[in-house]
């Protein structure tokens, strides 16, 4: 990503700054756990990375019509994002075994544990995806913090404007404690709270303990019913 896609013109124009880089392996497994503020968050995190960083990314993604949507699909298979689908189930499924499958390969995954981008700024409850897949391949999990891409681009902003952008990697987490216990259901929300609070520590964001898709989801509720000048639901 440095190097090709115009790497260096995003280097450029949002001057990333590091704080922790020396947490990130130069060989071998890590599970790459951030916050998601924006869009560019996959764009920019590679950026200060010397290795290969793959992502999971929302299908829609990949399915946008017209010109506009084959761009947006080439540049996200360009920098390393594979396709997952928010419907769950088998789809999902799918989606953490071809993460584990990087991680076996003993390279670098990049994931939200939110599982989609912050809607207000905050920081919400982690998916327990991150730990299974943590378990699974037998790989820590680093946390890190992006901090002022929701300045660089706000909610509904198309295109970034130009700010300087800051990533900081925290210590990487060992997990190898609950090994062979991918299966169990407390296990798992124990290892993505204990990310989260590790990650809460590196942003300083408000912590919300709900799903952040939950959250989006009453934001449209509450939308909608102003539209029609009534109370939404609880």
């Amino acid at each position: 990503m440095r190097h090709v896609l115009g790497g260096p013109l995003l280097k450029a124009y949002f001057r990333p700054w590091t704080k922790g880089l020396e947490n990130v392996p130069e060989h071998g497994r890590a599970i790459l756990a951030s916050n998601h503020l924006a869009v560019i968050d996959s764009f920019v995190l590679p950026l200060v990375l010397d290795r290969k960083l793959t992502f999971l990314g929302k299908s829609d993604y990949f399915t946008g019509k017209g010109v506009k949507g084959w761009i947006v699909a080439h540049f996200m298979r360009g920098v390393g994002v594979i396709p997952v689908d928010r419907a769950g189930g088998q789809a999902s499924e799918g989606a953490l075994a071809t993460g584990v499958k990087v991680l076996k390969n003993d390279e670098l995954f990049g994931l939200y544990p939110e599982g989609t981008r912050s809607p207000d700024g905050r920081l919400y409850r982690g998916k327990t995806g991150v730990a299974r897949m943590a378990l699974e391949a037998d790989a820590p999990v680093i946390p890190v913090a992006m901090i002022g891409t929701d300045i660089a681009q706000p909610l509904g902003a198309a295109f970034p404007k130009p700010h300087r952008i800051g990533i900081v990697f925290g210590e990487p987490m060992d997990f190898s404690r609950y090994k062979g216990m991918e299966n169990d259901r407390f296990v798992l929300r124990a290892m993505a709270d204990e990310i989260m609070y590790a990650l809460h520590a590196l942003t300083d964001q408000e912590y919300v303990d709900i799903y952040a898709a939950t959250q989006k989801a009453r934001f449209a509720a509450e939308r909608e019913a102003a539209k029609h000048n009534v109370t939404p639901s609880d």
